[in-house]
């Protein structure tokens, strides 16, 4: 199984397929156990960032990023992108099928609660 359900607070669900690392691995070992709830905060108006609770396994390397794109960021911080950036991550995976208009939409201007769970 390599993929991972997003639900956003308020009802909106998306599917996404993680990339084959050790941290994707650490997540869905976590995920076993149960799901995890992200509350996330807009930054710089280009993704959604909050703290996962718990620490993964890095695997950082120079990425940009674009719409749907989900990061590890200091290895505890979850980040969706809806727009673009370049730095040092490390790839989770990109939700599926989602433009950004889709993404800005579901995730909403502020604040937002993510449950993260297996599919």
């Amino acid at each position: 199984m390599n993929t991972i359900k997003l639900t956003i607070e308020g009802g909106k669900t998306f599917t996404a397929t993680l990339e084959d690392n050790s941290s994707t691995q650490a997540l869905k070992e976590q995920l076993v156990k149960g799901d995890i709830i992200v509350e996330m905060e807009d930054y710089a108006s280009m993704e959604k960032v909050g703290s996962l609770g718990i620490r993964l396994p890095r695997n950082d390397r120079q990425t940009t990023t674009g719409p749907g794109d989900l990061i590890l960021y200091q290895g505890h911080n979850f980040v969706i992108y809806y727009d673009t950036n370049s730095w040092s991550f490390t790839r989770l995976g990109k939700i599926d099928n989602a433009t950004q208009a889709e993404l800005k939409a579901a995730l909403g201007k502020g604040d937002v609660r993510v449950t993260l769970s297996l599919d």
